[in-house]
């Protein structure tokens, strides 16, 4: 099958040999898989999906979403997540040799469907943590261009397969269905539909939907906001101190009668207790309020599922600065998994396009990438880059190790190289390059010291 042939077969709502967002060739050709790919559980619930949406994936995405509204700590997790994950912008990375027309190719993409735009990438962020789904409907205009990403809600995209958790019919590959009515809305064939799934139960298994990243959380939160409520009407009711009236030899009556007085004068809260002796006692309030530990124990379990420490979210009480930043690597490591889902999207969309244009994506060694990696910071990454440079290795390696969009740094260097100046001054035609040295285990944490000197 020719390069036009696929275009085509995208355009006119034919499925192509090789689907981009799955693994294999959907028909036509021999396979040798075989067995059951989805468990038996899954199996039935695709059966009930012919008619209705996930409801426990429905149940999680909705409740995840009311837990951001109502809850800062949610929010402020979600929102750190977006914030880190798309930090730097998305950048071209090739493997292989490069290719200025599909670095222009590229650009173009970025620009129309605003992936240069800091909101559009937090939002898609945000979708995937919320939803732990990314579905991406690639609009195609008349001109075979793809002008835009629009990210579709998740628990309304249903995939179409069957029990063994293959895609039927890639020219149907997913259903959107309304959750009220049960109506099926439209159908998208493989190619105009990417789903890119956070931390599936079966990444084979096409039907498997993500899951939110406070999936598991769901039941510590609704304890721990319980928990809360009780405890400030504990405090309401029992933090006051109360008074305990006593009339010596009193009626009825006249104890009624000095009741209503002194209520009269109170608030809601009864703090006051009646006898027949004419004393009035003050009784203590709870003096042990500090001392309720429910509240401790169910934020570490909250936080537990959280991608960092509680440290990062706010609770700082009691937590060294050394123990933080060894917790902080494995924050640094999620938000790396996040950004490869998160780009693999738009990988899926570019090569898309490059079938448009008429050109092979196979036939480009190529990765999108987040520009800035969470796991090293920029001094560390800086120092990588001049190691490199020390032993050799070529320039466009150490940009790209010290986190330097490859592409920019050399349109910078060709547009400085022609500015024309009528008075130019005297330069070295071998400038004398820094010398750079590196010591072993001269850093904290048995890294590698890097000197730079100029003589």
């Amino acid at each position: 099958m020719n390069i036009m042939s696929r275009v085509w077969a995208a355009i006119r709502n034919k499925p192509l040999t090789s689907a981009p967002n799955t693994s294999g060739n959907q028909e036509g050709a021999y396979s040798s898989e075989k067995g059951h790919i989805a468990d038996p559980e899954r199996s039935v619930q695709y059966l009930y999906d012919q008619m209705q949406c996930d409801p426990n994936l429905r149940a999680a995405i909705v409740t995840i979403r009311y837990m951001d509204k109502v809850d800062p700590r949610v929010k402020k997790i979600h929102r750190r997540i977006a914030r880190d994950a798309t930090k730097g912008g998305l950048k071209l990375h090739w493997i292989g040799k490069e290719n200025k027309r599909v670095t222009k190719q590229w650009q173009q993409f970025v620009t129309r469907l605003q992936l240069d735009n800091r909101a559009k990438l937090m939002s898609d962020a945000r979708g995937v943590a919320r939803e732990g789904n990314l579905p991406l409907q690639w609009v195609i205009n008349e001109s075979q261009q793809i002008v835009s990403a629009i990210r579709m809600p998740t628990e309304t995209i249903i995939p179409i397969v069957d029990q063994s958790g293959r895609f039927k019919n890639p020219k149907k590959a997913f259903r959107q269905v309304d959750p009220i009515t049960w109506q099926e809305l439209c159908t998208f064939p493989l190619w105009q539909l990417t789903v890119s799934r956070l931390d599936p139960d079966n990444f084979d298994d096409m039907g498997c939907m993500g899951r939110p990243y406070m999936d598991a959380s769901r039941s510590i939160w609704q304890k721990l906001t319980m928990t809360e409520e009780d405890l400030v009407i504990r405090r309401r009711t029992r933090a006051p101190q109360k008074l305990a009236h006593s009339l010596d030899g009193a009626d009825k009556n006249a104890l009624d009668e000095y009741r209503e007085r002194v209520e009269g004068e109170s608030g809601e809260i009864a703090t006051d207790f009646y006898g027949n002796k004419l004393t009035v006692t003050a009784v203590g309030g709870d003096a042990n309020m500090d001392q309720i530990a429910d509240i401790s124990l169910l934020v570490d379990a909250f936080f537990s599922g959280a991608p960092g420490p509680k440290g990062l979210f706010g609770y700082v009480d009691g937590l060294a600065r050394d123990v933080l930043e060894d917790l902080k690597q494995d924050y640094y490591e999620e938000i790396d998994a996040i950004q490869d889902t998160l780009a693999y999207a738009y990988q899926d969309g570019f090569r898309l396009q490059l079938l448009l244009v008429g050109m092979n994506p196979d036939a480009f060694q190529l990765q999108i990438q987040f520009a800035e990696r969470m796991t090293d910071s920029k001094n560390q990454r800086a120092d990588l880059a001049l190691k490199y440079q020390a032993l050799g290795l070529p320039r466009k390696l150490a940009w790209e190790s010290a986190g330097v969009d490859v592409q920019r740094a050399e349109s910078m260097r060709e547009q400085e190289a022609s500015e024309h100046d009528p008075y130019p001054e005297y330069t070295e035609t071998n400038p004398k390059q820094p010398n750079v040295s590196i010591t072993p285990g001269n850093q904290p944490k048995g890294e590698s010291a890097t000197s730079i000197s100029h003589g």
